[in-house]
């Protein structure tokens, strides 16, 4: 195995055991991106000379025994640029922006950079983490979309070239990425990782998520980044990911269900065939259940809250360099603006309304599974798909994970999207990893031919 192919945990081992440095790791991920970022394209920004000097700082931290309480310490992280860096251009994926360059660290950066982890560079988003895509494509098929906004950060991860990025979700902008470019995409409890000094699209939906390899490396780097926002007013946060308690096999068989919502016929009829196949062979008593019909406002609800609050916080770059917005942002700011104030309030009950019939669906279960994405990636790279299967869980701000557990249409990747309540997380990353050793379990005896 090439040191690129490691997972993070996996190059924490080693380099606790002092089998690899992190500055040998670097080199290695810095290799692969010179292999495929000319294909792929990625990154908005590296610095291969920065890399490797946080690299050797990370080396001499270990050889000198300061290293209590760096938990990423030596291990490459990629961060999507809408996240403020005080030592690389932060340029939201708009020219408008071009060569800004920020004066401080968003507070996500400085908790990396806290728990010694090398932050190799900024991963491309697509224009103001909204819609029209940036330049990467998918890493299984580059004529097709990886997804966004959170392109880069998922496609980094899927080619090898990093195996911890940090993104975004305002709508699906990590499920939906992680399930096209085949990696694990988390979105944490809304409020729980820091917001300050993130590009500000709609505060009463965006989310801080992170892509890896592994369950167990999405909880290490979520629990990271957790702390209070107060910026935001997140002074209270949600309970802490408990890595330990993760990584606990059940006593007993979680309690499980399986939602298609009502979006369900977004689904191409491949990826409803898949999903409710794999959810018949997984071996566990799954229960088929309905979200109530509030729910099926969800999507007009979380329409009305985004673009109202998206008109009003790009209302600057609206006036002042609307020649330099592209068409279909420009009408989302639009018909943002004539949004009323009565109808965003309305809109805001509606939201307090259907997360109390989904905290009540939820709890009783340990995790309920839900589509991805409609389909796998689609053809073309003008657009980065649907997120409707992510839309109701982003309104509620619940936790959700997809994993990359099935194949779609002509063997691209296609998510299983996992969702519990606000404040499990630990929990559903307890589902989750449990989930992903059966499954790798079940293909190592597919593939021994053991039946």
């Amino acid at each position: 195995m090439k040191l690129f192919e490691l997972t993070a945990s996996e190059a924490i081992e080693k380099m606790v055991d002092e089998e690899i440095l992190s500055e040998e790791l670097i080199a290695s991920c810095l290799g692969q991106i010179e292999t495929k970022e000319g294909d792929i394209g990625a990154w908005s920004f590296w610095d291969k000379t920065k890399a490797l000097e946080q690299a050797q700082l990370a080396d001499t931290r270990r050889n000198i025994k300061k290293i209590s309480g760096l938990s990423l310490n030596g291990v490459p992280v990629g961060i999507k640029d809408i996240f403020d860096t005080k030592d690389m251009p932060t340029e939201n994926g708009t020219v408008i922006h071009q060569g800004r360059q920020p004066d401080h660290d968003a507070a996500v950066v400085r908790l990396l950079r806290e728990a010694g982890a090398v932050i190799l560079g900024k991963t491309v988003t697509a224009e103001l983490a909204v819609y029209t895509p940036g330049k990467t494509k998918n890493p299984h098929d580059l004529t097709r979309t990886p997804g966004g906004s959170s392109s880069g950060s998922a496609a980094a991860v899927a080619a090898g070239m990093i195996p911890l990025a940090v993104g975004t979700q305002t709508n699906g902008s990590v499920i939906r990425p992680a399930s096209y470019c085949g990696v694990v995409g988390f979105k944490p409890s809304f409020g729980t990782i820091p917001r300050a000094n993130i590009l500000r699209q709609a505060p009463s939906l965006d989310q801080v998520g992170v892509f890896s390899r592994s369950v167990m490396d999405s909880a290490l780097l979520a629990s990271v980044l957790m702390c209070p926002d107060e910026q935001y007013g997140d002074t209270l946060p949600m309970p802490q990911i408990d890595i330990s308690q993760a990584e606990q096999p059940f006593s007993k068989e979680p309690k499980l269900g399986f939602i298609k919502t009502p979006v369900w016929s977004e689904a191409s009829i491949s990826t409803q065939d898949r999903c409710l196949a794999y959810v018949s062979e997984l071996g566990l008593d799954i229960a088929h259940i309905d979200l109530p019909l509030v729910c099926e406002q969800a999507v007009s609800c979380h329409r009305t809250i985004m673009l109202c609050e998206m008109a009003h916080n790009y209302n600057n770059l609206y006036t002042e360099s609307r020649d330099k917005i592209s068409p279909i942002l420009l009408g989302m700011l639009e018909e943002g603006k004539q949004i009323s104030i009565s109808d965003y309030l309305d809109a805001k009950n509606l939201l307090t309304e259907i997360t109390g019939e989904i905290d009540a669906t939820l709890k009783d279960f340990d995790a309920v599974i839900t589509p991805a994405t409609p389909a796998g990636a689609p053809a073309g790279l003008s657009s980065t798909g649907s997120p409707i299967f992510c839309t109701v869980w982003s309104l509620c701000g619940v936790p959700a994970i997809s994993l990359p557990l099935l194949s779609g249409d002509l063997g691209m990747p296609l998510g299983l999207q996992f969702v519990s309540c606000r404040g499990t997380d630990t929990r559903l990353l307890r589902v989750a990893h449990r989930v992903e050793r059966q499954h790798f379990s079940d293909m190592n005896k597919k593939n021994k031919g053991v039946v």
